[in-house]
């Protein structure tokens, strides 16, 4: 008679153990998806940062152009040596500065890219821990969003 009721169990644990497994597989395909949200909104908001930078590069090129080209207008009145000096000051800075610029830009994408790269390989190695720390950011804009109400 045991061996009887210990048959009949044996399937309903079969079945409660394909449905925890669907619930983990469930799970880990969720986790699957907001960590390539996360991987999408960090490529876009590297992307958008790279984008800005080199926005902003080329408004300081053109800055840097405007006052070379009035340094160039000061010195020709003050005289022809004057001029050839504040020429080549205004290029060697012009240039200068659009090294460094660009520069910033390129160690600027290669720091996001290196960030998102940093958080897939820690989400991979530990997507429970992911899901904690996205819940938990979660929480807490929520609180945030809530401000001083109750």
């Amino acid at each position: 008679m045991s061996t009887a009721k210990s048959g009949t169990n044996w399937p309903q644990s079969s079945g409660a153990a394909r449905n925890t497994q669907g619930h983990l597989e469930s799970a880990r395909e969720e986790a699957g998806e907001a960590f390539e949200r996360g991987r999408s909104g960090i490529a876009q908001t590297a992307g958008k940062a790279g984008e800005d930078l080199s926005a902003d590069v080329a408004r300081l090129r053109e800055d840097i152009a405007a006052i070379q080209g009035t340094l160039s207008k000061f010195a020709s009145q003050a005289g022809g040596e004057a001029l050839k000096s504040a020429q080549q000051m205004g290029s060697a800075v012009a240039s200068h500065v659009g090294e460094a610029a660009s520069e910033v830009a390129t160690a600027a994408k290669e720091q996001a890219k290196t960030f998102a790269s940093e958080i897939e390989t820690m989400t991979r190695r530990n997507p429970l821990g992911a899901i904690g720390a996205t819940l938990l950011v979660g929480v807490v804009i929520g609180m945030m969003s809530r401000g001083g109400r109750s």
